[in-house]
């Protein structure tokens, strides 16, 4: 088994802690969201996975391809890095791995994480993993047949025909099939917007009579920009503590007067004194804090955060916040309120 992982831009939404590191490298309860999502894939499928190909910009850098190579060995498959340096859609991007499209893959974009139980049907040509949601109109929705099978693909529909928005996870039994399909669509300029959709190769499949079923999950969590962020931090903090509390803590934290309120992430080397942490907060390696009371929020690396009483809070690696302060240094697309 293999995933494609397309990772597209930087993710502008969460300006500025995208502009040095890409969103799918923001961290999640600890873990980076890329490497959340490959692992929770891993878990449904039930299968070893051979290979993960990630499909990023140029303007990535060299640090971030070391970094996604790492997250695939770390699950036991090898990192394979591919580039699209023009935004010509997801089958265009998805495209740019064709090498690695062999057998049956996963395609998973890296915005999103999820929650899901239940067993991936290997026999049908294609899996499309979906959420219940209330406002289907906001959504790609599915509609199925009386045999639990997608009849059809819906953009944003005006009209009710199904509550099923497709998340973003597919599974395909052939690589091959869908590279071909996606080729056909560059080879012969079939473009929408002035790009090359996924959703039309699939519907091509469809049409040739390919078997495409549901796999619902549970949760599904955005990562698109710093409110929903924070969020997804939380209800990950909660499912995390559900199934073993014992690892979000680390050893050497180091805690004076301090107070912890599950659910919280505490990284190595934090240092917290006169403090009150939690409910819901991630902290990342080497942060410490000093006279700070925060909750909902997310704390990346290396931060320095006192005097202050946070709440919804968003701050990146080696960000310095003293509540006391007389005077700032904030650059682009930096937020107070």
């Amino acid at each position: 088994m293999k995933i494609i992982v397309p990772m597209a831009g930087r993710g502008s939404r969460l300006r500025p802690h995208t502009l040095t590191v890409p969103k799918p490298l923001i961290p999640i309860a600890g873990k980076p969201i890329v490497h959340r999502l490959v692992e929770d894939i891993a878990g449904v499928i039930n299968q070893k996975i051979d290979e993960i190909a990630f499909i990023i910009h140029k303007d990535f850098g060299t640090k971030v391809p070391e970094d996604l190579i790492a997250i695939a060995e770390k699950l036991g498959a090898k990192g394979s890095i591919y580039y699209q340096n023009e935004p010509l859609g997801t089958a265009h991007a998805i495209l740019c791995a064709k090498e690695s499209m062999e057998g049956p893959i996963v395609v998973a974009y890296a915005d999103t994480l999820f929650r899901a139980d239940f067993t991936l049907d290997t026999s049908a040509d294609s899996v499309i993993w979906v959420k219940q949601v209330e406002d289907p109109s906001a959504f790609g929705v599915v509609q199925l047949n009386d045999n639990n099978q997608i009849v059809d693909f819906v953009e944003k529909p005006t009209s009710f025909v199904s509550d099923l928005a497709i998340i973003g996870i597919y599974y395909f039994k052939s690589g091959e099939t869908l590279r071909g399909e996606l080729e056909y669509l560059l080879d012969n300029n079939i473009q929408k917007g002035g790009e090359y959709q996924l959703t039309d190769g699939l519907e091509n499949m469809k049409q040739k009579g390919m078997k495409f079923v549901p796999g619902k999950v549970d949760e599904w969590m955005d990562c698109g920009n710093k409110e929903v962020t924070v969020e997804t931090n939380s209800r990950m903090l909660h499912f995390l503590h559900e199934e073993d509390s014992t690892n979000l803590v680390n050893d050497s934290a180091r805690i004076e007067n301090s107070t912890i309120i599950p659910p919280c992430f505490i990284g190595e080397d934090v240092v917290l004194i006169n403090s009150i942490v939690g409910p819901n907060v991630s902290l990342g390696k080497a942060t410490h804090l000093t006279n700070v009371k925060i909750k909902n929020s997310l704390v990346q690396t290396h931060a320095h955060i006192s005097n202050a009483n946070l709440d919804n809070a968003m701050i990146g690696n080696h960000a310095t916040f003293n509540g006391d302060f007389k005077s700032i240094s904030i650059g682009d697309y930096s937020v107070l309120e």
